[in-house]
């Protein structure tokens, strides 16, 4: 983890290619392997915000395209770092076994990168859905490294059952996973999830509504093309990447943490957050969107953004 080697990134022949205007750096990290990240410098001294680290989702069709329109909007205000997680993107896809600690040393390593890239020593943090996980991990493990958090549709807040297991344990079923990874499974199946009816499917299931964003759409069935893109998927279809432990997690946070939420489609049950909602370090704000709002609702939510990570 400690040993982290940046090199500007060359096209590879994928046909993924994600539609971010900004500097494409790709890390070789210890124990985390290939990263790539995407970087926008604010340079002006007008501009002194902390850099902010956007983090997209974990599904079958990820990558820092389900972030754009917060690394496009926020790029005029502060310096921008957008990480594809291992797995996804242009970010290493290797046949192994994904899991959060991987994911959090993946963002504990694009730390490190930016204090010794940018001269900086701390980062803001937004995550999306399970990867808010990862984040909070990050930042109870590392709060030196991380000011504030913003929780875009976090996982773990659902229903009411509480998730305060062994610490470090997953909700995993290795069986399954062992299953679903033989090859002439894996293959086939993910290649069914992945079709473009089935991609713009599940995408109008996360807005709640027929109206997708077709940029996005074009981009999630791009990236699931790549070699290697079935691999953390299917630890994430059979439960390996979502922390038994978070309700814990989730306690040790003392930084500022904003969550925000839609109204519409599948992730809309927060009722576990009501044990959070209380603490002075927490606020929450929900959008009437679905579980991307600043999709739909860029100004409002860039706005609630920017208040949040611009107080005092």
């Amino acid at each position: 983890m400690s040993h982290v080697r940046s090199m500007q990134a060359s096209a590879p022949n994928t046909p993924f290619d994600p539609v971010i205007a900004a500097e494409r750096h790709m890390l070789e990290c210890a124990g985390v392997g290939r990263l790539a990240l995407y970087l926008a410098r604010q340079e002006s001294t007008a501009h002194a915000a902390t850099p902010l680290l956007v983090v997209h989702s974990v599904n079958a069709a990820a990558s820092v395209a389900e972030i754009r329109p917060v690394f496009e909007g926020e790029r005029d205000q502060r310096t921008v770092i957008a990480l594809d997680l291992p797995g996804f993107g242009r970010s290493a896809r290797d046949g192994r076994v994904y899991t959060p600690r991987l994911m959090t040393d993946a963002l504990q390593a694009a730390a490190n990168w930016a204090r010794g890239h940018l001269g900086v020593a701390q980062l803001d943090l937004l995550a999306l859905s399970l990867s808010c996980e990862f984040a909070a991990r990050a930042a109870a493990e590392q709060p030196e490294s991380w000011r504030r958090l913003a929780l875009v549709s976090p996982t773990g807040f659902n229903g009411t059952r509480s998730r305060r297991g062994v610490p470090g344990s997953t909700l995993g079923m290795p069986a399954l996973h062992r299953v679903l990874a033989w090859p002439v499974l894996a293959g086939p199946l993910f290649r069914a999830l992945t079709r473009p009816g089935v991609v713009r499917y599940f995408l109008r299931r996360t807005f709640g509504s027929q109206d997708v964003d077709e940029q996005l759409w074009r981009d999630a069935v791009a990236t699931a093309r790549e070699p290697g893109a079935e691999h953390a998927p299917l630890c994430f279809l059979t439960g390996g990447l979502f922390s038994a432990d978070i309700h814990d997690v989730y306690d040790r946070l003392a930084q500022p943490v904003w969550v925000s939420h839609g109204t519409r489609g599948d992730f809309t049950d927060y009722r576990g957050l009501r044990a959070w909602r209380s603490l002075a370090n927490w606020r929450v704000t929900v959008f009437e969107s679905g579980a991307m709002p600043y999709f739909e609702q860029p100004q409002a939510f860039l706005r609630a953004l920017d208040a949040f990570l611009d107080a005092p």
